[in-house]
Parts: structure tokens; sequence; C-alpha cells
């Protein structure tokens, strides 16, 4: 069973970047495809990024592509969130996820594997 502890987060000025990193444990990294959500008050848990076990393949939800690039290193059993551009509406608390599915999914019930979050609060 793989456990999960993100780190990275902080606080930054509108257009700023920051970058998450996710390190795994207790498992086999490189057979779970992994993920990132985020939450804001109030509002349901959604979709950032995911990427493929070995990193070949990624995608993104349309609010972030472009702005935002999911990596992964394997031999460091961690995966990354670089965010850039960031815009106020990117607060929330980031969590990253493991899944053992091999298409791309992207509700956080496909993902079995959860870190505690990490908080990003984006100023104006």
């Amino acid at each position: 069973q793989v456990q999960l502890v993100e780190s990275g987060g902080g606080l930054v000025q509108a257009g700023g970047s920051l970058r998450l990193s996710c390190a795994a444990s207790g498992g086999t990294f490189s057979s779970y495809a992994m993920g990132w959500f985020r939450q804001a008050p109030g509002k349901e848990r959604e979709f950032v990024a995911r990427i493929s076990r070995s990193g070949g393949t990624t995608y993104y939800a349309d609010s972030v592509n472009g702005r935002f690039t999911i990596s992964r290193d394997n031999a460091k059993n961690t995966v990354y969130l670089q965010m850039n551009s960031l815009k106020p509406e990117d607060t929330a608390v980031y969590y990253c996820a493991a899944s053992t599915r091999y298409t791309v999914v992207t509700t956080p019930r496909e993902y079995g594997y959860w870190g505690k979050g990490t908080q990003v609060t984006v100023s104006s």
C-alpha cells in the first residue's frame, strides 16, 4: 500500500509560480498512475492533472492546460506539479493521488490512495 506526502505549497502572488512535490513510500511507485486534484473551500474536489506509469502520457484539466506541468521521477518515487501563471482561482488544497487504472481517469473515486494535501494560496 502506497503512502503519499505532498509538499511545496504556499502563498504566491498572481502570475507567480510554485512547484509541488509528492513523495511516495510503501509501494511500487512505478506501478501507479498518478494524479493531482484540488479542493477549494465550499467546492468539490476537482481533477487537475494525471500522468501515466512511465511518465510518457499526461492529461490536464482545461482550466490548467498550458500553465501547469505534471512530471514524475520513478527513481525518486516522486511526482511533481509545476504551476506557472498562477491565478487567484487556483487557490485550493492540492492533493496527489495514486491509481491502479490504466485508462485516463479524472474522478476521485478512481484513485485509491491519497495524500493529506498542501495549501496553495494565490493573492491578487
